[in-house]
């Protein structure tokens, strides 16, 4: 026989299921979905536009033929964007790195700042984030990719700073001088440094005395325990999802999110495809490697074998990969880093950067609050950016 507390239990947990489910399917109106979009301050922390914007793209005009401009930031609603400053590793030979860094730099600040100031202003801090973001105008902010700009100098990495880049992603596809990369461990899983070398280990407290974010994406398992020991600041993942949904080397185990949420970092959910749904990383086995190497070639026919190949993930795989991170580690440990215009194939739902009010209406219908959201969006990303900018504070007070 069940005593009255037993059974009062049971109801309890009863009416809690019902209730999530409830909050799960409920229908919610364009008005909710509005109010909540309009209240959020929205950081996409990674955007590949500038490999474009560099060549002579107009981001001002909806051109159709990519993720990213101007009238989809008004329609998404996107109050601040991290523009990838990416350098890919074929510029290492020669030491063409450092020059093609500065081209990226200043193609944020030329073509994109200077060409629409009425939309975009640079952001140098979360207060700048924050402010601008209330006349309305899109705070721009700089993210190298690939360590390898440095050309193993920290005079380089000082200079960068300057320049207003507020994050590096240590290692890009490429294994650097001084830190081990997720794209090119050996068939054997051997890797070239083990992680982080001295020199490594030097760059990630530089970063933290100037107050740079330590960007953990694309580095290999080793080099991201290395980093999370040695950075006295929250390290966060600019663009990365969840292995567990997605099995694919760039992607985080539930050990690597859960240590990162407990340092005080992020991991900004990618929308890459492959990232998001195993399916697609199956699909796509076998020809990416020949579409990563006909990139800049503008391969059509090739693009046409991929999109046969494979299948797209969709809006409903982003959810799940916000839902799984918050499960493990907390609301406070996701953010968004879609990675847009640098990836192959997008999500069903959430094609460009005009479709995030959709997924503020599919986390609504998933029962996340306004609270939630308003943190996943920008208040989570802009809590590691005060984190790193007081640390370097301290740092800076005793140097």
């Amino acid at each position: 026989m069940k005593t009255p507390l037993r059974k009062s239990a049971i109801l309890c947990a009863a009416v809690a299921l019902v209730s999530i489910a409830l909050a799960q399917t409920r229908k919610i109106s364009d008005a909710e979905v509005q109010k909540v979009h309009k209240s959020s301050l929205l950081i996409d922390t990674h955007n590949d536009i500038t490999s474009r914007t560099v060549t002579g793209y107009d981001i001002g005009k909806n051109a159709g033929d990519g993720h990213t401009n101007l009238p989809g930031y008004r329609a998404g609603g996107i109050g601040a964007q991290f523009f990838a400053v990416y350098v890919a590793g074929s510029y290492v030979k020669d030491n063409h790195s450092a020059h093609r860094t500065l081209e990226m730099i200043d193609t944020v600040r030329h073509d994109i700042i200077d060409r629409y100031p009425n939309d975009f202003e640079l952001a140098l801090t979360a207060d700048d984030v924050e402010r601008i973001h209330k006349t309305g105008k899109i705070a721009a902010l700089l993210g190298i990719e690939g360590g390898h700009a440095i050309e193993d100098s920290l005079r380089l990495l000082r200079d960068y700073y300057l320049l207003g880049i507020r994050y590096m992603t240590l290692t890009h596809s490429n294994t650097n001088n001084w830190a081990d990369s997720s794209g090119d461990i050996d068939k054997a899983g051997i890797q070239h440094h083990n992680g982080l070398t001295d020199f490594g280990k030097e760059v990630v407290r530089e970063m933290n005395r100037m107050g740079m974010m330590v960007d953990i994406s694309h580095v290999a398992d080793k080099t991201f325990w290395d980093a999370l020991e040695v950075s006295t600041a929250p390290p966060f993942a600019s663009h990365s999802s969840a292995k567990a949904l997605s099995n694919v080397p760039r992607n985080m185990t539930d050990d690597m999110i859960r240590a990162l949420a407990k340092k005080g970092g992020v991991v900004q959910v990618n929308f890459a495809c492959e990232f998001l749904s195993q399916k697609s990383a199956d699909g796509s086995k076998a020809i990416m490697p020949r579409m990563q190497a006909a990139r800049s070639e503008n391969d059509r026919a090739l693009m046409e074998e991929y999109r046969k190949s494979v299948p797209p993930a969709t809006l409903a795989d982003v959810v799940a990969h916000i839902d799984h991170i918050r499960q493990i580690a907390g609301i406070d440990a996701v953010g968004i880093g879609s990675d847009f215009d640098g990836i192959f194939c997008v999500p069903k739902g959430l094609e460009d950067v005009s479709k995030f009010p959709d997924l503020t209406r599919a986390l609504m219908e998933k029962g996340y609050t306004a609270q939630d959201i308003h943190k996943i969006y920008g208040g989570n990303v802009l809590r590691v950016m005060r984190a790193v900018e007081a640390e370097s504070r301290k740092l800076r007070a005793h140097s």
